[in-house]
C-alpha cells in the first residue's frame, strides 16, 4: 500500500507539472538548513527565452491565472532599451504572452507585480535614460524615473506613467499593500556619508507617493522588499553592496520610527521574501558559491538571519525572483539565469516538509 501511495504521488506530480528537468539534480540542500523545515526542489522549468536577454522577474497568482513579468532586452544594460513582458498560464506549464510594455527612449526595468485595494493589477518599474540612441553599445546612464502601469485583466495595461512624489534618480523597487496603503522601498543618490539614500514611501492609489518612512540602514546598497508580520511589524530585506555583501534585515513596529537592523549572514541580491499563512518566512535572491560564483538561492528567513536551503539550477547572470505560496507547503518561484547559455526565465516548484 505504501508503494502504491508513493507511485500515485509521483504520477500526480508529473501530470500537474510535467517531467522534471535534468537541472533539478543540481539543487543543493544546505547543511545550515534550520531544523524546522526541509526544502525540496520538485522542478525548475524554463518558461521563456524569446529575447536575447530575459531577466528581472516577478510572479503573482490572480483570478485562477499565473502572471509572470520580466524585462526583455539585448543585454543586462543596453544595447536596446528594455521592454516589460507580461505572460500568463493556467497551470505553470503552458505560457502565453499577454502584453509588452514599452516607452520610446526609456529602458524599462525591474518590474514588480501587486494588486491594489480596488482590485487592479499594478506593475511598478524603473525607467532609465541613456546618452545616445539605441542600439549603440555601452551607452552611459544619465538618469531615471520610476513608472507604474495598471490593468484589470492582465492583458490591457495603461501606458507606463511616471510615479508622483518620488524624485528623479530615485528607484522604486517594490510595493507591498497593507490595510489599504502601499509601501514601497526607494533608494537613490549617495548621501554625505557615502551611502545611498533609502526610505519607504507610502501610497493609496499606486501613482502618488508621499510620507516617507526614514531609516538608517547600516550598509550601502538599495534594492529592498518590505513585508508585514501579523502584528503589523514592518520587515525589510535589504541588498548590501558592502565588502561581505551580506543582506540586512530591518524590523520596526508602528509607527515605524524606531528600527532594529541585523546582518543576515548571507547575500540576497535582487531580494524577495514572503510570509506564509503559518507565519514562516522564506526568501530568495543571488548568493555566491565559495564567495565567487553567482547562484540563485532559496532559504528561510527570520528577523535575525537568512539560512539558505536550496541552490536553484542557476549561474552567471541570475536572480531577481518572485515568490508565491501556491498551496500549503508549496512555493512557486520565478527567476532568471544564464547557466544554459543566455539569460532566460525559469519557474521552480519547491516543497517544504518538517525536518525529522
Amino acid at each position: 500500500m505504501a508503494k502504491m501511495k508513493r507511485l500515485a504521488g509521483l504520477i500526480t506530480t508529473l501530470l500537474i507539472f510535467g517531467p522534471a528537468s535534468s537541472a533539478q539534480e543540481t539543487a543543493k540542500p544546505s547543511a545550515a538548513s534550520p531544523a524546522a523545515t526541509i526544502a525540496r526542489l520538485e522542478e525548475s522549468r524554463l518558461i521563456w527565452s524569446t529575447a536575447r536577454h530575459n531577466a528581472f522577474t516577478d510572479l503573482l497568482r490572480h483570478n485562477q491565472q499565473w502572471l509572470c513579468v520580466f524585462r526583455e532586452g539585448s543585454a543586462h544594460i543596453p544595447g536596446l532599451d528594455g521592454a516589460i513582458r507580461v505572460i500568463s498560464s493556467p497551470d505553470g506549464v503552458k505560457w502565453e504572452s499577454k502584453a509588452l510594455l514599452t516607452e520610446k527612449g526609456v529602458d524599462l526595468r525591474d518590474p514588480k507585480l501587486s494588486v491594489t485595494p480596488d482590485g487592479r493589477l499594478m506593475i511598478v518599474m524603473g525607467g532609465s535614460y541613456y546618452d545616445g540612441q539605441e542600439p549603440t553599445p555601452s551607452r552611459k546612464r544619465t538618469g531615471s524615473h520610476s513608472r507604474v502601469s495598471f490593468s484589470k485583466d492582465g492583458a490591457d495595461w495603461t501606458a507606463p506613467a511616471k510615479v508622483q512624489g518620488i524624485e528623479d534618480n530615485y528607484w522604486l523597487w517594490r510595493v507591498t499593500w497593507r490595510k489599504g496603503v502601499g509601501y514601497g522601498t526607494v533608494y537613490g543618490a549617495a548621501s554625505a556619508k557615502g551611502k545611498r539614500q533609502f526610505a519607504v514611501y507610502r501610497t493609496t492609489d499606486g501613482l502618488k507617493f508621499d510620507k516617507p518612512i526614514q531609516t538608517e540602514v547600516p550598509a550601502s546598497g538599495g534594492e529592498a522588499t518590505v513585508r508585514f508580520l501579523p502584528d503589523d511589524t514592518m520587515m525589510i530585506l535589504f541588498r548590501s553592496e558592502d565588502k561581505d555583501r551580506n543582506a540586512q534585515i530591518g524590523v520596526s513596529k508602528p509607527p515605524y520610527e524606531k528600527w532594529t537592523w541585523n546582518n543576515a549572514g548571507h547575500p540576497a541580491q535582487g531580494p524577495e521574501f514572503l510570509r506564509l499563512a503559518d507565519s514562516r518566512i522564506f526568501y530568495a535572491g543571488r548568493d555566491f558559491e565559495n564567495g565567487k560564483a553567482a547562484k540563485t538561492v532559496f532559504g528561510q528567513l527570520t528577523p535575525e538571519k537568512a539560512t539558505p536551503l536550496l541552490t536553484l539550477p542557476s549561474g552567471g547572470d541570475t536572480s531577481y525572483p518572485g515568490l508565491v505560496e501556491a498551496e500549503p507547503n508549496v512555493i512557486w518561484m520565478s527567476y532568471y539565469s544564464s547557466h544554459e547559455g543566455k539569460a532566460n526565465i525559469y519557474l521552480a516548484r519547491i516543497r517544504l516538509t518538517p525536518a525529522p
